[in-house]
């Protein structure tokens, strides 16, 4: 693990750096890094740019507010505040964290960083952060940090501020693997369920960035088709330290782990020969599982316990729309070969959509029911609304002008609204209905009952009894014990 590189300093006349004021933020705890929300996993976005600061010499402290409480000590110690923003939910408690601590802390420069920083870079400078961050964040936040100490104007390509908006950087740099010292123990972060047993899970990402431009997806404003693979040996540093941690699964949380079928290949063939006992399970694209379809059994060999694929919805249409780059027929292909290859797949949903009818919704669970999904579907995704972010490539779609409205700041997103009051009606009793299954430890298939009994209801019919698909017994699939959302 890198090594704070802190300088011998001889001579304090002729080194500028020993300037108190230079060298505040290199004291211990002067920078905070915080992290709200990374679907209950180990937090990247604290552990990529730790790394990063400690091989320049500086000790930030870390927390992450997901499971821990705000230390208010750390808060007013703090010359520098980092918010890791990965995602919507992160941005929306990350703008709360900020407006709390700058209560606590008036003078403490303020930087969010991460996908949804960028995209929301002119909104957060409106009077929320000092400095915004987006793209490949590791290298530009650094620099930021080093101008701070040296007391330099912090107009620096890649960062944002109230002076200068700059765009993201969108190139890879090298740098050391990422750094989890400090951090909560995998103990306290979500697990793996499977066989009736719980195991302690660790994070890792071969990727970052996507090739594809699907338009419902925040990543192309931001990289526009761009992708860069993790060296292979940076990415198993991270995953050794975490199976030494007592990591017996890995999740890899690339946005698609098939972006770079050649490198997942090496990288698979290196993390099985040294991690021969420990598991995984990845996110991968349709159009991937059917063009790659060689990889699978590879895959399924080398400990893969499931696939997550966003399959959106079953109708071809709406797919179109979104540029997803398969149909309902490319989803049913790639069901039947991770079967054959023995990986389970776990698909997820976009189910309400401007665009989307009460029947799509009701195919949509008849599916489910009728293939044996039950148990390969978090109760959550039932639930899912499109979102709209700033900037979302879909603001430019001709068959989103119709819903299109003003961006809501206090929501982070563009409102809309469908043309069927029984969609919004119902989307929001689903949410209910899956928010209090899962809080009461339900299991999949009760849930799934509620939400088909709540949407033949709003059709004006009575669901089916019984439902095939759920048999007694029926054992759950793999998976982890926080649901995927955004």
């Amino acid at each position: 693990m890198p090594q704070a590189k802190i300088p011998t300093i001889r001579n304090p006349r002729s080194n500028p750096s020993c300037d108190p004021r230079r060298q505040a933020l290199k004291a211990e705890g002067r920078v905070l890094l915080l992290s709200c929300y990374e679907l209950g996993h180990s937090p990247m976005g604290l552990a990529l740019p730790q790394a990063t600061l400690r091989d320049a010499g500086f000790l930030p402290a870390m927390q992450d507010l997901s499971i821990e409480r705000l230390d208010p000590d750390k808060a007013r110690r703090a010359k520098f505040l980092g918010i890791s923003v990965p995602m919507h939910t992160a941005l929306r408690l990350g703008v709360r964290v900020a407006r709390h601590i700058r209560q606590l802390n008036a003078e403490v420069h303020i930087c969010f960083y991460g996908l949804y920083a960028g995209l929301n870079a002119a909104h957060l400078l409106d009077g929320t952060a000092d400095s915004v961050i987006g793209g490949e964040y590791r290298e530009p936040l650094l620099e930021l940090i080093r101008a701070m100490e040296l007391g330099t104007p912090p107009d620096l390509d890649g960062v944002s501020t109230r002076q200068h908006l700059h765009p993201a950087r969108i190139a890879r740099s090298p740098g050391p693997p990422p750094s989890r010292e400090g951090l909560p123990p995998l103990a306290r972060h979500a697990r793996l369920a499977v066989g009736g047993e719980q195991k302690l899970t660790g994070y890792a990402e071969a990727t970052s960035g996507c090739k594809h431009q699907c338009l419902h997806c925040p990543i192309p404003a931001e990289y526009n088709g761009r992708f860069f693979a993790v060296p292979i040996d940076a990415v198993m540093h991270d995953v050794a330290a975490q199976v030494e941690a007592g990591a017996s699964h890995i999740t890899f949380g690339d946005p698609d782990f098939l972006n770079g079928p050649t490198h997942a290949r090496r990288l698979i063939g290196a993390f099985h020969d040294s991690f021969p006992r420990v598991t995984f399970d990845i996110t991968a694209k349709v159009e991937h599982l059917l063009n790659h379809r060689s990889l699978l059994p590879v895959l399924a060999d080398a400990g893969c316990l499931f696939i997550v694929t966003a399959v959106e919805t079953l109708n071809d249409r709406i797919l179109a729309i979104l540029d997803k780059g398969h149909t309902r027929g490319d989803f049913l292909a790639a069901l039947q070969l991770t079967r054959r290859a023995g990986i389970p797949l776990r698909p997820t949903w976009l189910p309400f959509t401007p665009w989307s009818a009460l029947e799509d919704y009701l195919d949509l669970l008849h599916m489910v029911r009728d293939e044996g999904l039950i148990h390969h579907v978090d109760p959550v995704q039932y639930a899912i609304r499109l979102l709209v972010p700033a900037r979302s490539p879909l603001l430019d779609s001709p068959a989103f002008a119709p819903f299109k409205q003003p961006f809501d700041v206090e929501a982070w997103a563009h409102p809309w609204t469908h043309p069927d009051p029984r969609m919004d009606a119902l989307q929001a009793e689903v949410a209910g209905l899956v928010e209090t299954h899962t809080k009461n430890g339900a299991p999949a298939p009760a849930a799934f009952k509620a939400v088909l009994a709540a949407a033949y209801a709003a059709a004006g019919a009575s669901s089916p009894q019984p439902l095939p698909g759920d048999l007694p017994g029926q054992p759950p699939a793999p998976a982890l014990t926080e649901s995927w959302f955004c």
